[in-house]
């Protein structure tokens, strides 16, 4: 992976924890809209780590793919990324 680790984990391990609590305030039966405002943090946050590892994807992998100027290389890249975009707009 090619995109900044240490900060990869540090985000992800936070929404680890506001899953824990999005657990709990479940459990508890909170009331609904407390839960979607976290449930909307959390879904932030992921989104925000998807976009800085497919961000460093492009920079680094496909970059690489298309200097090697391997044909091969470089489709699968180009349908990698394909298949990314049609997930994120579904």
């Amino acid at each position: 992976m090619k995109a900044d680790r240490e900060a990869t984990l540090k985000r992800l391990k936070t929404v680890r924890g506001q899953i824990a609590g999005l657990i709990k305030m479940v459990e508890d039966d909170r009331y609904c809209v407390d839960i979607s405002n976290q449930l909307m943090a959390s879904i932030g946050i992921l989104k925000n780590i998807n976009r800085d590892v497919l961000d460093a994807h492009l920079k680094h992998c496909v970059t690489e793919a298309f200097a090697s100027g391997q044909g091969v290389d470089k489709m699968e890249k180009v349908d990698e990324i394909i298949k990314i975009m049609d997930k994120l707009t579904k």
